[in-house]
Formats: C-alpha cells, sequence, structure tokens
C-alpha cells in the first residue's frame, strides 16, 4: 500500500509539472490575443483566489502577525512581482528561454539555503554543476545565433522571477509546519490579489473583452486558473510532504522540455540542437549541483 501511495504522488508530480510547462505557452497564447501582463496575472489570481475560498473560509488569519506578514511577502514575491515578471518576459522572449532561466529557481534555492541555514560550502561538484548550468542557460539564450544582438530584456526579466520565486520559498518555508497547504495557498493568493489589482489601476492596459468570445482564450484562462494556480499548488505541496523536498524537486527540471515541446507545437517557435544542449546542461548542472549523496539526502527528505 505504502509503495502503491509513493506510486501515486510520482504521478502526480508529473501531472503538476505538465501544467507548469504548459502555462508558459497559456500566457504566450492570452498575450498574442492582446491581453496585457498584468490583467492576465490579475484574473488569473482573482479566479484562483475566489476557488480557493469556496474550498477553505474557516481561519481567515494566521496566528500571529510575523506568520501573516511571511504570507504578505509571499504573495507580493512568489504572486504579484513572479507572475508580472514572468509575463512580461513573455512578451520580450520566447516562452521556451523563460521557461529554462525561471526553472533555474531551484538551483538558487538549494544555494541560499545551503549559504543561510546549511552554513556548509559548496563542494566541488556543486561547484561544477553550477557553472554547468550558468553555461546552459548561455547557450539556450543564444539559441544558435552566436551574436551579441540579443535584446536580453525578456531574459533578465525572466531571471528576475526566478529571484523572486527563491525569496517566496524561504518565506514560506516555516509555515508549512504550522499551517495547511490550502490555507497558505490561499493566503497567498489573497495578497497578491491585494498587491496586483493597484498595479492593473495604474497601468490601465486597453483590455480586448471582444477576445473572450474566442473559445481559446477562455480554455487557456481556465487552464492557468486551475490547473495551474489551483491544482498546482495544492498538489504540489501535497507531493512535497509525500515524496519528501529533494525527491520531488528534481521533477522541476522537466518543465523547460515540457515548455519546449508545447511550444513547438502550438507556437511554431523555432528551437535549435544549440537550445537543445543548453537545456540538457541545465537540467545536469542543476541535478548535479543539488544532489548531496544518500546521508544528505536523507536529512532533506520530509
Amino acid at each position: 500500500m505504502r509503495s502503491k501511495g509513493r506510486n501515486f504522488w510520482h504521478l502526480m508530480a508529473i501531472v503538476t509539472m505538465i501544467f507548469w510547462g504548459t502555462s508558459f505557452v497559456s500566457t504566450k497564447v492570452l498575450l498574442c490575443h492582446g491581453f496585457s501582463a498584468i490583467f492576465i496575472f490579475v484574473v488569473r489570481f482573482i479566479f484562483t483566489y475566489l476557488l480557493l475560498l469556496l474550498l477553505s473560509h474557516d481561519n481567515m488569519f494566521s496566528k500571529n502577525k510575523k506568520d501573516e506578514f511571511f504570507l504578505f511577502l509571499g504573495g507580493i514575491m512568489g504572486g504579484t512581482l513572479y507572475f508580472w515578471l514572468e509575463n512580461t518576459a513573455l512578451m520580450h522572449s520566447p516562452s521556451s528561454n523563460v521557461s529554462l532561466i525561471v526553472c533555474t529557481n531551484p538551483l538558487m534555492i538549494f544555494i541560499v539555503v545551503s549559504l543561510l541555514f546549511k552554513k556548509e560550502p559548496l563542494n566541488r561538484r556543486q561547484v561544477i554543476g553550477s557553472l554547468l548550468t550558468f553555461l546552459g542557460m548561455i547557450l539556450v539564450v543564444l539559441n544558435g545565433h552566436f551574436y551579441l544582438h540579443l535584446s536580453p530584456k525578456g531574459d533578465l526579466l525572466a531571471l528576475g522571477a526566478a529571484i523572486t520565486w527563491v525569496i517566496y520559498s524561504i518565506s514560506v518555508k516555516k509555515l508549512h509546519e504550522k499551517y495547511s497547504s490550502l490555507f497558505i495557498t490561499r493566503k497567498v493568493f489573497f495578497y497578491s490579489c491585494l498587491t496586483a489589482i493597484p498595479l492593473l489601476l495604474i497601468e490601465r492596459p486597453d483590455i480586448p473583452w471582444e477576445n473572450f468570445k474566442t473559445p481559446v482564450v477562455i480554455l487557456n484562462f481556465l487552464l492557468l486558473s486551475i490547473f495551474s494556480s489551483l491544482f498546482g499548488y495544492l498538489v504540489w505541496n501535497l507531493v512535497l510532504k509525500n515524496l519528501g523536498t529533494v525527491l520531488a524537486s528534481n521533477y522541476i527540471y522537466s518543465i523547460p522540455l515540457v515548455t519546449i515541446i508545447t511550444a513547438v507545437i502550438a507556437l511554431d517557435e523555432h528551437i535549435t540542437w544549440v537550445a537543445l544542449l543548453g537545456a540538457l546542461a541545465i537540467v545536469v548542472g542543476m541535478v548535479m549541483a543539488e544532489y548531496r549523496g544518500k546521508s544528505g539526502s536523507s536529512s532533506e527528505e520530509g
């Protein structure tokens, strides 16, 4: 029974990665239909929060002001700033580029946690893995065009999104010991809505309301809200609890592959062998940097 249970959570991890990997393409589709980056994630936040509120509405506040502050910080970093940077990056770079750069956040989290909490220096394998990841990112950004006129705005925004996710992950790290995944997710989305709506009012983008008549627009908004946000965040937290942090985090490395395949099919984006080589280097580098061996791995589980 235990084996079957773990197999189920492995399956849920794979399904979550599929939803998260295709979310980059769904956002790109909505951008191509005239919706602004801010409008897309504000609608996504509000719809997801209302669904979460239906599922959980008993406890509206955390146990103390300190926890409430970290939930607020999580909402800004893991919600508003993260999605604003990511969605804006998609306006300037291919979805495959953005996905690959954003998905370096597990490596960043590993390094930051090692430096701030573990107080352990990076070993030789981890340093090599970090350098290999950096090289892979360069190859992905170049994508077969070996010249410096790269217009790196989108790639830098994607890197900023990865950094905000690191801050979010550290902010809510201890909260999982006190509160349920449903409560944390609902509060994060509440503060995301609270901080994102003013941005929408300031920018006041032109909203192509007539495009909501297009089935593909409604479908992609639903995919982002229900599957990528509601299902993704809730199930991923349960996957972390049942498989352990180290084992589950390895699945994040598959997101760029999902995005690349989806982008080629849905957006007709051109992926060169150089970008694929870079993707492979990023995956291998991050796995090398995070892997600690049996003794280190066991200490991270749970």
